[in-house]
C-alpha cells in the first residue's frame, strides 16, 4: 500500500466548500417538497424522508461552519491554528444527523406500526421521490468526484481514503447523500406496498429501517472526528518515512522520537527529539532543522509545523555482570 495511502489532502479546502454548497440548496428544496408529499399522502416513510433531509441540512450548515472556522489563521490565542475546530462542529452534525433523522423515522415507523395509518394518493409522493433522486444524485456525484480525485492524488485505494480521509466534511456530504439515495428507495418501497396492500405495515417498516440507516451514518462520522478531536497521528507507514526524511538531513544521525499530529486535511504538526553530531557547529544544527523543514513540506505540502528538539543519545545501559560461580572445596581424596 503506498504511504500516502492515509496522508491529509492537499488544497481542497475551497472544493469542499463547494461540494458542502451544493448539497445544502439540494437537501432544502428536497426537505420542503418531502414534508408537503407527506402531509398529502399521510406517508410516515415520506416524512421520515422529510426529517431526513432537515437533519442533513442542518448538518451541511453546521459543516459550513465548521470549514469557514477551521480556516482562520493562527493568532497569540491560538498559536497552533484553528484547524481542530473543524471536527468539533462535525461532530456536532453527526449528533444533528442521530437527532434530527434518525430518532423522528425510528418513532414515527413504530407509531406508524402500532396505530397504523391510512395511505392516501402517493402519486405526488413518487414525484417527490423522483425530483429527489435526481437532485440528491447529482449532489453525491459532486461529493464523489472530489474524493475520487482526492484519492486518486493520493495513490490511495478509494475505499481506505473515505475510511481515514480528515476531511470529514466531504465524507459527511458522501455518505449522507448515499444514505439519502437507499432512503429514497426505502420510502418508495415502503409506498409501493401501502399501494398495493392497503396496509400501512409496509410504510413503518421503511420508516424504521430510514432510522437504522441514518443511526449507522451518525455513528461513522461521529467516530471519525472523535478521533481526529482525541488526536490522531500519522498511519505507521507515512511515520516510517518521515523518520528516514530526517535521518536523510545532514548533521542528523539518530531520531529518537517522532511525534505526529493531524489537525486538519491540510494541518500536519511533526516533532521529533533529534541527535546531532557532535562536532555539528550551532549554524549547522540551525541550518539541519531549516534542510529537514523543507524537506518534509516538499514531499508533504500538509506538514504546516515541524519542531526539532536537539536531545543526545543516551549512553547504552551496560550490562549487568554475571554471578560469579562459588568455588567448590575439592572433596576427600578416596584411597
Amino acid at each position: 500500500m503506498p504511504v500516502e495511502a492515509e496522508t491529509p489532502g492537499t488544497g481542497a479546502g475551497s472544493e469542499s466548500v463547494a461540494t458542502v454548497v451544493v448539497a445544502v440548496v439540494t437537501n432544502l428544496a428536497i426537505a420542503a417538497a418531502k414534508a408537503v408529499a407527506g402531509i398529502v399522502s399521510g406517508s410516515s416513510a415520506m416524512l421520515s424522508e422529510a426529517a431526513h433531509s432537515v437533519a442533513d441540512t442542518v448538518t451541511e450548515v453546521l459543516l459550513l461552519a465548521s470549514l469557514k472556522r477551521s480556516a482562520r489563521p493562527a493568532d497569540e490565542a491560538h498559536p497552533l491554528g484553528y484547524g481542530p475546530e473543524r471536527y468539533i462542529w462535525a461532530l456536532l452534525a453527526s449528533i444533528a444527523t442521530f437527532a434530527g433523522g434518525a430518532v423522528f423515522a425510528v418513532y414515527d415507523g413504530i407509531h406508524t406500526l402500532v396505530h397504523g395509518e391510512d395511505p392516501g394518493d402517493p402519486v405526488f409522493s413518487y414525484a417527490v421521490l423522483a425530483v429527489a433522486f435526481v437532485l440528491e444524485g447529482y449532489s453525491l456525484l459532486v461529493a464523489w468526484r472530489q474524493v475520487t480525485g482526492e484519492a486518486a492524488r493520493m495513490r490511495a485505494p478509494l475505499g481506505l481514503y473515505v475510511k481515514h480521509t480528515p476531511d470529514t466534511a466531504v465524507k459527511a456530504v458522501l455518505l449522507e447523500n448515499a444514505a439519502a439515495l437507499v432512503g429514497l428507495a426505502l420510502a418508495a418501497g415502503g409506498l409501493l406496498g401501502a399501494q398495493l396492500t392497503g396496509s400501512g405495515v409496509y410504510d413503518g417498516v421503511a420508516s424504521l429501517l430510514i432510522g437504522v440507516l441514518l443511526v449507522a451514518v451518525a455513528w461513522e462520522l461521529g467516530r471519525s472526528n472523535a478521533q481526529y478531536l482525541i488526536g490522531r497521528p500519522l498511519p505507521a507507514a507515512m511515520r516510517a518515512e518521515v523518520r528516514e526524511e530526517l535521518l536523510s538531513v545532514p548533521h542528523i544521525e539518530a531520531v529518537l522520537e517522532l511525534t505526529t499530529l493531524v489537525q486538519g486535511p491540510d494541518e500536519v504538526l511533526i516533532a521529533a527529539k533529534v541527535d546531532f553530531h557532535d562536532l555539528a557547529s550551532a549554524r549547522q544544527v540551525e541550518a539541519a532543522c531549516e534542510d529537514a523543514e523543507d524537506q518534509l513540506q516538499e514531499r508533504w505540502p500538509a506538514v504546516r509545523r515541524v519542531y526539532l528538539d536537539p536531545t543526545p543519545t543516551p549512553p547504552p545501559a551496560s550490562a549487568p555482570a554475571s554471578p560469579a560461580e562459588p568455588s567448590v572445596p575439592p572433596g576427600p581424596v578416596q584411597g
